[in-house]
């Protein structure tokens, strides 16, 4: 068996050219484009990287994006009074803080002040909360959990009754992934540094969603024949080949998974192109309300 490929960026470049459209109408009914404020705080190569990337494909779709960039002194009131002058901002349709913040900030304190209505990331306390109670429906969904979710539709799999594991318990993939999958029907199991025996029960699952942080981790004798695995992992690792002395690696290592796997995606072009292009819907989404 050789699994099929899910293509995150053929499938991101399919729902972004329906967000332009969108945001073309919306920019016609308002008068202005939506718009998206990010705030940035702090020097970390990787999240100026995100940022000027989640950048790049507003301009693609037609949104607006302004960006308060702080510096890693800034003060817990400082990226407060950032968050609040985006609220403020009726150009402003969406919020998102890059995280991780240093650590001298209270990130749930920096969270909270979002609004609701522009919570374009998913992540405000309530948010995630709406998303774990049964009868409530959250404003907006997290954007790689959502990303996820639509790849795992691209597989054509009905999720009702079928087992998934859960690799990992971030705040940010691990937790909201599991409960959307729940909301699907789905059995989840979520796992961690603690679960005893992982490989075995990652090996019962019909899903596997890898988003532990750790190159290569997931192997083939890990999964069932004929799994659908989502690897949501990003990981730098030496390769003397590259121009840049390294290159990227899901959690799952792919070589080995593909001769098992019913299902797959890549490191890079998976979940990565899905989670900026959530965002973008998400964005849109609010501009539409």
């Amino acid at each position: 068996m050789t699994a099929a490929i899910i293509d995150g960026r053929a499938v991101a470049r399919r729902m972004q050219s329906e967000i332009g459209t969108g945001a073309a109408e919306v920019a016609s009914r308002l008068g202005r484009v939506p718009g998206l404020g990010v705030v940035l705080v702090g020097d970390d190569p990787a999240s100026a990287m995100y940022v000027r990337m989640k950048q790049r494909a507003c301009e693609r779709v037609g949104i607006q994006s302004a960006a308060s960039i702080l510096p890693a002194s800034a003060t817990q009131a400082e990226v407060e009074d950032a968050v609040r002058a985006f609220n403020e901002d009726i150009a402003i349709d969406g919020i998102l803080v890059q995280l991780p913040l240093p650590s001298s900030i209270n990130e749930e304190a920096v969270l909270n002040e979002i609004s609701l209505i522009k919570d374009v990331d998913g992540i405000h306390p309530v948010n995630l909360g709406f998303l774990g109670m049964r009868g409530r429906e959250p404003t907006f969904t997290p954007a790689t959990p959502t990303g996820v979710m639509h790849l795992i539709a691209e597989s054509g799999i009905d999720l009702s009754g079928k087992e998934a594991v859960v690799i990992g318990r971030s705040n940010i993939v691990g937790l909201p992934i599991a409960l959307m999958l729940t909301n699907a029907d789905a059995t989840v199991t979520r796992c961690h540094s603690r679960t005893i025996d992982l490989a075995a029960v990652t090996r019962r699952a019909d899903i596997v969603v890898a988003a532990v942080g750790q190159p290569e981790m997931v192997k083939a004798d890990w999964l069932k024949p004929g799994a659908v695995v989502i690897d949501v992992g990003s990981n730098a690792v030496p390769d003397s080949e590259s121009d840049k002395g390294y290159r990227y690696v899901g959690d799952v290592d792919f070589e080995q998974a593909r001769e098992v796997a019913g299902w797959l995606t890549k490191v890079p072009g998976g979940v990565g192109p899905m989670t900026i292009t959530m965002l973008l819907a998400n964005t849109l989404k609010a501009a539409q309300a």
